[in-house]
This record gives structure tokens, sequence and C-alpha cells, in this order.
């Protein structure tokens, strides 16, 4: 079974994939330096105090969405982490859960037709580009990997929210999904 579906997600991507796709025009070279800076990267950032107060306050919101309690502290504690990781530029992880649940409702399996895989809708060929396993319908490497597109995308618009998250979608000049996203943020996520 789980043969299968690996199997099926593969024939997606690789459809997908085959499709053009704007935000298949994220290939910059700087982004390719820092997202191989902090692939083998592990630290955590977290005030323990904080991270407590994190779970208790979000994880009963992602419970709509993740089944199990087991599946959603994984996630909470991955988004907390890398949108801490920086502390030159720290993300609200309370952001990313909110462009998580737009860009796939929490799905780690959802592939887009533009062919980005997982639950931050990462383009399939950053792991290719730097040199590591495709693995991202895993949570941890595909949250760090957005996470830091997203971070990438917030130096080059000078913290431009909006901006920023309409380069992540690859709908630049278009103002729907950073207001969607801005949207579930304030709505739903606001921490």
């Amino acid at each position: 079974m789980r043969y299968a579906l690996a199997v099926l997600v593969a024939l997606i991507v690789s459809f997908a994939s085959s499709r053009a796709a704007r935000a298949d025009q994220q290939r910059d070279p700087e982004l390719k330096q820092l997202l191989q800076k902090i692939i083998g990267s592990s630290d955590c950032f977290t005030d323990k105090y904080e991270s407590e107060v994190w779970y208790k306050s979000m994880e009963p919101r992602l419970a709509q969405f993740v089944p199990t309690h087991e599946a959603r502290i994984e996630i909470l504690n991955h988004v907390y982490c890398e949108a801490k990781r920086d502390p030159t530029l720290q993300i609200p992880p309370d952001l990313v859960l909110a462009l998580m649940e737009v860009e796939s409702r929490f799905d780690r399996w959802e592939v887009s037709p533009a062919g980005a895989v997982g639950l931050m809708q990462v383009m399939p060929f950053w792991p290719r580009q730097l040199g590591v396993q495709n693995q991202l319908v895993k949570v941890a490497p595909n949250i760090r990997m957005g996470c830091e597109i997203l971070r990438y995308y917030l130096r080059v618009e000078h913290r431009n929210w909006s901006l920023a998250l309409a380069r992540y979608n690859g709908s630049v000049g278009r103002n729907k999904y950073p207001a969607l996203v801005m949207q579930r943020w304030q709505r739903a996520w606001r921490f």
C-alpha cells in the first residue's frame, strides 16, 4: 500500500512538474546557497517556555486538519523551530501555519498543478539542485526549505510580506494569494 502510494505520488509529481509553472521561476542562485547551508543544520532556537505556550495554543487549532496528536506536534515543532531559526529574520510561526493551510491544508502528500509538493508546497527542483534526496513529503525537510525560501523572499522584498508571499507562490504582481494568507493568519492562526 505504502509503495503504491509512493509510486502514485511520484507519477503525479512527474506529470505536474512537466507543466509550466510560474513558481518554477524561483531558481535564484543566492537562494540555492542559503538552502544548501541549512540542509544539514539541525539547531533549534526555541525558548522552552514559549514553545510550551505555542503547543498549548496551536495544537487544538491544528486538530481540524491533522488527525493525530503526534503528527500535530511534529508539524508544530518544526514550524516553530524553522521560523525562529535565523535570529536576523525570524518569521512568525503562526504565519507559516497560515501559509501551510492555504498551500496544502496541512496535507504532506499534496501536489499542486505546478508540481509543488508537501505542506509548504516546495518545488521539486530544489532537492535535485541541492543534491539531496527528494523528501518533500516529509515534514521536517519540507518545512525547513519552505521557511528558508520565504525568508529569502522577505529579504529580497525588504520585509514586505505581501510581495514576499507573492514571490513564494509564483504570483508576482497579483495580490490574491498574499491577501488570502494574511487573512487566514489574522482570523485563524494569530498567536
